[in-house]
């Protein structure tokens, strides 16, 4: 039976020691961020997510979603009464707005939860997870008469919300959709279509869930600018907030589907159901994309998370298994083998996912303060500088963090061996689980070509040059301490490769766009390196200053130190070979006839 514990020494370590969120008291919701609040927070939702959530893990795998005959969905066994739980004690209102009764806190704090409970569980976050995507989307373009009848009710999950986007015949290319709009004398428009993968499309963890819809109207352009976004809610909300009667909108089936079997992702089928415009006709696609980075940041999350339980279960097997002996001599005479962990090749695989967890965890937490500056940050210059880096960020969270954290969850299933291959013990299940990270909310192809086709070129390429500056600028100030010269050194050569590939990319992607496109994952991919790299620079001063300060947990900072020496041994190297690849460009990658691919 698998296991998970909330890693929140960890998670505290980040906020108060490396982001030292203290700082940025003056800022709105940042003056409750003290250690203290820090602790009792993380704490607490650690302590939930681990004994309510992770123990439905392995039976909502086995048990699935089931559909009713009048198209509602019925949930695994405890997840209702789980969601119950989540919702009284506000898990999911920690970072959302304080108008429509959020908590209002740093979005780090909605990071962290998210981790932990994607950990604990996937298909159960799955339910809660777009909700504040959509919140987000319809506090920025919906009318404020819709704003109030939806966001208090939505931001206090007593219901949910969902994203529609894909249909049979598109998925990312929306300009394809078929979902019609048609307006209605009284303001509402009548809308029509079938939706598919649609997470948490219906359940029974709420009296009502709000769905956003893309549909093009009548007159609309066939073209993705012909695109409107709509609310439409799955029971009728009646002026006075109470709920009405059912809309036209109900599940058609669930899809069967390799892993999250506890979520329901459905077929939706709309018939005429009412729906109400969010924003200006025509404009749906700019609405959606506040849904989807929201959505695509979480999904990174979501890597991290089954790396992490998959990583913590390892570990223990690794522990407790005795096979063979180690190669330097037996390390326990008087037991007939030894543990695995005295093996190099497991140790490999176990420092390769400590050097990722962890800072990937950071990455993440840093990402989510980039979010808040690019809100509340004093300055416009400030508020400007942080909303471009988490915008060339987001696709590299999403894209390389939903990559590395599938690899561990597979390497953590090889720590197992055969046990691994057998359901008991969950390993396989976490794989399953990882796999799906890597395919929604935009496949890890189409968020590389974003990095490279839009991120980069940005403001002039103002974000990545940045990028580079700090990277440089840090790797130098580390440079004169003994503990982090090592890494502080592969690092600056590593960013190196990351400026050179860049050139490459400028030079040669414009004459032949084949070349960035046949580029661009590994591109995704140094930056990636890089950006993980920076984040263990800052992990280990933070440990520095730990260990200078006398404040206890030696070997927990220790610790820090060598996992990052490691990560600088291990990781950064790849960068070259990335570059390299990269440089190849596209002309034999594209030569092939497509008639060389027949295999008969």
């Amino acid at each position: 039976m698998p296991v998970y514990k909330a890693p929140v020494r960890d998670v505290c370590f980040n906020i108060n020691e490396v982001l030292k969120l203290e700082q940025y008291a003056a800022l709105p919701g940042f003056d409750s961020a003290t250690p203290d609040m820090v602790e009792a927070i993380v704490g607490e939702g650690g302590r939930f997510m681990s004994e309510v959530v992770a123990p439905l893990n392995l039976s909502g795998d086995q048990q699935g979603c089931t559909r009713l005959p009048d198209g509602t969905v019925t949930t695994p066994n405890g997840f209702k009464e789980a969601f119950a739980q989540y919702q009284e004690a506000g898990w999911g209102t920690l970072s959302t707005p304080t108008n429509f009764g959020g908590q209002g806190l740093p979005h780090a704090f909605g990071f962290v939860l998210e981790e932990f409970i994607c950990s604990a569980n996937q298909a159960f976050a799955m339910y809660p997870g777009l909700t504040n995507g959509a919140v987000s989307a319809i506090q920025a373009k919906a009318s404020p008469e819709l704003q109030a009848k939806y966001l208090p009710n939505m931001v206090s999950n007593k219901w949910l919300g969902t994203m529609n986007l894909t249909e049979p015949h598109c998925g990312t290319d929306l300009g394809l959709i078929r979902t019609r709009a048609v307006p209605i004398a009284d303001g509402s428009y009548a809308i029509t279509g079938t939706k598919i993968f649609i997470s948490a499309g219906d359940h029974d963890l709420t009296e009502n869930i709000i769905h956003l819809v893309l549909a093009k109207t009548p007159d609309a352009p066939e073209s993705s600018k012909g695109i409107s976004l709509f609310i439409v809610p799955k029971i009728m909300v009646n002026d006075d907030g109470s709920l009405g009667e059912r809309n036209a909108v109900s599940c058609g089936s669930i899809e069967h589907k390799m892993g999250i079997h506890g979520n329901a992702t459905c077929v939706m089928n709309y018939d005429g159901a009412t729906g109400w415009l969010v924003g200006e006709e025509n404009k749906g696609l700019a609405a959606m994309f506040i849904m989807m980075n929201a959505a695509r940041l979480g999904v990174g999350i979501q890597g991290l998370g089954q790396a992490e339980v998959a990583y913590q279960n390892a570990v223990i097997y690794a522990q407790e298994r005795r096979q063979g002996r180690a190669l330097t001599g037996p390390s326990e005479p008087q037991e007939k083998a030894d543990p695995l962990f005295v093996h190099p090749d497991i140790r490999r695989m176990l420092m390769d996912a400590k050097a990722f967890t962890e800072g990937m965890r950071a990455l993440c937490m840093w990402g989510a303060l980039q979010v808040d500056l690019s809100h509340k940050a004093l300055t416009e210059e400030d508020r400007a500088a942080a909303d471009e880096m988490i915008s060339l960020l987001t696709p590299v969270i999403k894209g390389y963090g939903t990559d590395k954290g599938f690899d561990v969850a597979v390497n953590m299933q090889q720590v197992f061996g055969g046990h691994g291959y057998i359901v008991e013990h969950g390993m396989e299940q976490f794989v399953r689980d990882a796999r799906i990270a890597m395919i929604y909310e935009g496949a890890n192809g189409v968020q590389a070509m974003d990095l490279v086709g839009r991120k980069l070129a940005m403001n002039g390429g103002r974000a990545i040059q940045r990028f580079f500056a700090l990277v440089d600028d840090q790797c130098a100030q580390a440079k004169g301490k003994h503990e982090l010269a090592d890494l502080a050194g592969r690092l600056e050569k590593a960013n190196g490769e990351l400026k050179a590939a860049t050139m490459w990319l400028m030079q040669n992607g414009m004459a032949n766009p084949n070349n960035a496109g046949a580029g661009a994952h590994h591109y995704m991919h140094i930056l990636g390196i890089v950006a993980i790299g920076l984040m263990w620079l800052r992990q280990g001063q933070a440990a520095l200053d730990g260990l200078a300060s006398g404040s206890g947990d030696k070997a927990f900072y220790e610790a820090k130190l060598v996992t990052g020496r490691y990560y600088g041994e291990r990781f950064t190297p790849d960068a070259g070979a990335l570059r390299r690849k990269i440089e190849g460009g596209s002309e034999a990658m594209m030569a092939l006839p497509v008639e060389a691919f027949a295999t008969a």
